[in-house]
């Protein structure tokens, strides 16, 4: 599949889609969301596929934000369908059942920032930065940021975090628990793919299904939960991970001494 914004490599069953518009600090616009939309899709349905990473193209930006170029004139209506657009292609990461991992090199801005957000876990460079700067915009973060900057960080500092459009460094996210590792610029590639490497050895079904629990725990809608708590998913979850031949095998494993062969079945 060929895209206009992005650059798509495939390596040991790891997808790494790179955001190309760094002579715009690779900006959201409408294609980036559109090619990112075909994109996601492409992981969750080719079965060669069993982890990906989104990056950004040069070293100054994951994503500095969304492309405000296109912002001029909306109608309020029009600005709500574009918020709705960025969720959706956000939610659809979120929710992807394979692992889909932030690598930040440089600035995560806004809209960057949403999307690592909405990314299964993050990595980032030393030289990373983080914010919410809509408010300098007379505007709030519209594609989930305001949730999700929340449940990662706690309502305090998101508070403070989005009212006062300060940015953050990679050793503030980390401590804050919005990243999970730092790293140089030149290793961050190869740390993100050797954390997937060590995810793909595990049986993908019980990876999907652990994803699916911790997003109902952090997400307290009903709408996106089927009214089910997170224990409710939980105890079904494992239920169907309990009938697997993943199961089978990862059991006997165990008790055989030997490397489990999980097959996703």
């Amino acid at each position: 599949m060929s895209y206009s914004t992005l650059l798509v490599q495939m390596e040991n069953g790891i997808c790494t889609i790179t955001i190309n518009r760094p002579d715009k600090l690779n900006a959201l616009n409408k294609e980036v969301f559109n090619d990112l939309d075909k994109a996601i899709d492409e992981v969750n349905n080719n079965p060669a596929i069993k982890t990906a990473i989104i990056t950004g193209a040069g070293p100054k930006a994951f994503v500095a934000g969304a492309d405000i170029s296109e912002f001029g004139g909306l109608s309020r209506e029009q600005a709500m369908a574009l918020a709705k657009r960025g969720q959706d292609v956000f939610f659809k990461i979120e929710n992807s059942r394979k692992p889909i991992v932030a690598a930040v090199n440089g600035f995560a801005l806004g809209g960057g920032c949403e999307l690592a957000m909405a990314c299964h876990f993050r990595l980032c460079s030393e030289n990373a930065k983080f914010g919410q700067p809509e408010v300098n915009l007379g505007l709030i973060p519209g594609y989930g940021g305001t949730q999700r900057l929340t449940q990662l960080v706690g309502k305090g500092k998101s508070m403070e975090l989005q009212m006062t459009a300060h940015l953050i460094d990679a050793n503030e996210a980390q401590q804050l628990g919005l990243v999970n590792h730092v790293t140089t610029a030149d290793t961050l590639l190869q740390r993100t793919k050797d954390i997937l490497t060590i995810i793909q050895s595990k049986a993908p079904i019980a990876v999907g299904k652990v994803i699916e629990c911790v997003n109902v725990a952090v997400v307290s809608d009903s709408a996106y939960t089927n009214g089910k708590s997170g224990y409710d998913k939980e105890i079904e979850a494992f239920g169907d991970c309990f009938v697997t031949e993943d199961m089978k095998e990862g059991t006997s494993a165990f008790l055989e001494k030997r490397k489990a062969e999980f097959k996703g079945k």
